[in-house]
């Protein structure tokens, strides 16, 4: 499967060697990204990654 890179840059790989989603846009009192979770393989975090984008635009 191919991602764009915006969606891949959401999904970050973790020293645990877990999979991590972050959202887009930066929170402006802490200056950091949401964490929208963490899963133990990549093909679960585009899963996820995928329903939440089916979420915001349905």
């Amino acid at each position: 499967m191919l991602f764009s890179i915006k969606y891949a840059a959401m999904i970050r790989k973790l020293k645990s060697g877990k999979y991590r989603i972050y959202s887009k846009k930066k929170d402006p009192k802490t200056n950091k990204r949401r964490n929208l979770g963490t899963f133990d393989s990549l093909d679960a975090a585009k899963q996820h990654e995928r329903e939440i984008q089916y979420f915001k635009h349905q």
